[in-house]
């Protein structure tokens, strides 16, 4: 087992912590929803492979008033109407800041992300989609459990 970088180094985590705080009121101040910054969490973490923030997101994601058909469905947002300009251009941010480095498709999809948000939402959803792929990391390397949850999201014991 390996250990758990957030438990070895807590400043270190402290400091995450609090740099995620300050994206979230910085994206939201910028015009980027909860919503839509759960959706970019919810993409990068599956593109992670990383269940630990995938479970977390997934549930935030319905909090924030993301529907269940657009998170099972968020796999294949591309081949799907059931996603709007907006959401779909945190998407492909999402995706470009993940899968590094930058294709021109990429680029050309940041392009067209940054005419539909602007370009404050856009670099909002740059960051959230860099914070994201740093807490993935994190979770990763510390082998963060996913504990069993009931259907109200509450752990089972």
């Amino acid at each position: 087992m390996r250990p758990a970088v957030d438990k070895v180094m807590p400043e270190a985590w402290q400091a995450a912590q609090a740099f995620s705080a300050a994206i979230r009121d910085a994206a939201a101040a910028r015009g980027l929803s909860a919503r839509e910054a759960e959706l970019i969490k919810v993409r990068a973490s599956q593109l992670n492979a990383c269940a630990f923030c995938l479970d977390l997101h997934s549930r935030q994601a319905r909090q924030a008033g993301v529907g269940q058909q657009q998170l099972d469905l968020l796999p294949a947002w591309r081949e799907t109407g059931l996603f709007d300009d907006r959401e779909r251009a945190v998407l492909a941010v999402a995706e470009a800041a993940t899968a590094l480095p930058v294709t021109d498709e990429a680029a050309a999809d940041l392009l067209g992300a940054r005419a539909v948000l602007g370009e404050e939402a856009f670099v909002a959803a740059e960051w959230v989609a860099v914070t994201i792929n740093a807490f993935n990391r994190i979770s990763i390397l510390s082998e963060h459990p996913v504990r069993p949850r009931d259907g109200e999201g509450r752990l089972v014991r």
